[in-house]
């Protein structure tokens, strides 16, 4: 083992220290003196003992191991890796908004509050909507919100909230979760052979019960749902409201607007379109756009304009009530508003464009080497099946790991569940014909391997810091924190546990 791939618990020599202090300008004193006894450690901490040159090779060494989309390319589909403008970071930084305090009166943060009603207002227009919410803190929770509000709609103006809402079988997870916590019965509705909405178990399943139809636009095998039009106005003509997962709204910006398509509600992940940072569950917002009739029912307090004012107004007594501490995750909120405005409505659409012919020169370099199990012409991520590998012994799994091997992260896989060994590519807009070529490459030379040289596929990744472990277990009782008189790599189950 190289002396650098030890834990820096492992290279800890008694007595060796990286550091060196001026003599003290106070007198020194005894904590045992001035501190009550309980505060007292009785042990000194397993704190390592390594020189400066140590602790900084250490550091840099993991550094150089995080994977992300300012070091690779990172085709996870359904979840949009952009990169991140980091004129979009300055911004957030910038003293005025990073060092507010979020209780500071409303007349003291005009600022802060401005940029919260101009984000709601471009929001609202991008997707044709007549209103947003910036306060939920994800998407799940956009979805939430939303759900909230068409039930609270219903109620006001039925005196019941029905009792069902339909989801498709392509529906992203997060879907049927937050219908069931909304009191919601979900019912699952069957995709057609073309991957799109069953019109006919639609119209079987929708009756004066359902309070509305949750559909991704495009859709989560990245087609664009053609009958959209005739859906919205099914489900009106019941008088269910119709929801649209904005998750994939980066193929529409320019394009489309899911207001013009008879949606009431949307949401947006900030995240996915609007380069908002993304992954390690750091703070994430998830804005829902509303149509005029669904407004009493915000969140509170919804920032408003009075005249030259801004202010918080929480004098609404239909709002479904707060959903998120403070104002939500405002950090997210600049970021997204400084994007919106550097790339402006041409920029914007660029990106959808950018986005599906990137998704479309994967899915024309890769056809001939991984069945497609929908032809039909994809937006911005592409879903292949490894199902022809899979009769060589090698399923999506091995293409995943090999991938590692190769100087790729994974695609999504097995998702969405409706297709067998599925592999959901996303190359996003931010890369070049170069990078989404050596992919490609990459990806072929797989399918090569599996049908001359399955072996190779099934031993990967061989040039990770680890190798392949037991995934339930390396998932469920992972091994990521060093323990005195334990030792071996960092994610690794102990010894005994881990899988081939």
């Amino acid at each position: 083992m190289n002396e650098y791939d030890k834990l820096i618990f492992e290279l800890s020599v008694p007595g060796r220290v990286g550091f060196s202090l001026p003599d003290a300008d106070v007198p020194e004193a005894d904590p045992a003196r001035l501190l009550p006894a309980e505060h007292l450690r009785t042990t000194p901490p397993a704190l390592p003992e390594v020189s400066e040159f140590d602790a900084v090779r250490h550091y840099t060494r993991l550094s150089r191991m995080n994977y992300g989309v300012d070091t690779h390319f990172y085709p996870l589909g359904s979840c949009t890796m952009k990169y991140n403008p980091k004129v979009n970071e300055d911004m957030a930084r910038l003293p005025g908004f990073a060092r507010l305090h979020p209780l500071t009166p409303d007349e003291a943060m005009a600022g802060a509050l401005e940029l919260m009603v101009r984000l709601g207002e471009m929001l609202a227009e991008v997707v044709g909507m007549d209103a947003a919410s910036l306060q939920p803190a994800a998407g799940a929770q956009g979805e939430l919100a939303g759900v909230l509000m068409i039930r609270a709609f219903h109620l006001d103006r039925e005196g019941s909230p029905r009792k069902k809402v339909l989801v498709p079988d392509s529906a992203h997870g997060t879907n049927p979760a937050s219908t069931t916590i909304a009191g919601y019965q979900t019912i699952q509705l069957k995709s057609d052979a073309h991957g799109e909405v069953d019109l006919l178990d639609l119209e079987r399943n929708l009756d004066e019960d359902v309070a509305a139809f949750m559909i991704t636009v495009p859709n989560t095998l990245g087609l664009f749902e053609s009958k959209i039009l005739e859906i919205t106005g099914i489900c009106h003509a019941k008088g269910a409201q119709v929801y649209m997962d904005g998750a994939n709204l980066n193929a529409l910006l320019g394009i489309t607007r899911p207001g013009d398509l008879g949606f009431d509600v949307v949401h947006m992940n900030l995240h996915k379109t609007f380069t908002t940072p993304h992954g390690g569950g750091g703070p994430g917002a998830g804005p829902v756009g509303i149509k005029e009739h669904l407004k009493p029912f915000l969140p509170v307090p919804v920032p408003s304009r009075d005249g030259e004012r801004y202010r918080l107004d929480w004098k609404r007594p239909k709002s479904i009530g707060k959903l998120q501490s403070f104002w939500g995750n405002f950090g997210m909120l600049v970021r997204a508003y400084t994007y919106i405005r550097t790339m402006g409505p041409d920029g914007l659409r660029a990106v959808s464009d950018n986005a599906i012919v990137n998704a479309n020169y994967v899915k024309a370099r890769l056809a001939p080497h991984y069945d497609l199990p929908y032809a039909g012409h994809c937006m911005h991520e592409v879903v292949f099946s490894a199902r022809r590998q899979k009769r060589q012994g090698v399923v999506a799994t091995d293409i995943a790991k090999r991938l590692l091997d190769l100087g790729f992260y994974a695609p999504s896989i097995y998702f969405p569940m409706i297709v067998e060994e599925a592999l959901m590519i996303e190359p996003t807009e931010t890369e070049a014909k170069e990078t989404l070529d050596q992919f490609c490459d990459a990806m072929i030379q797989i399918a090569h391997e599996a049908e001359t040289a399955p072996e190779t596929v099934h031993a990967a990744p061989v040039t990770t810091p680890v190798n392949r472990l037991d995934q339930t277990l390396a998932a469920r009782q992972p091994n990521l924190r060093w323990r005195a008189g334990t030792s071996g790599p960092v994610g690794v189950p102990p010894a005994g546990r881990a899988g081939p």
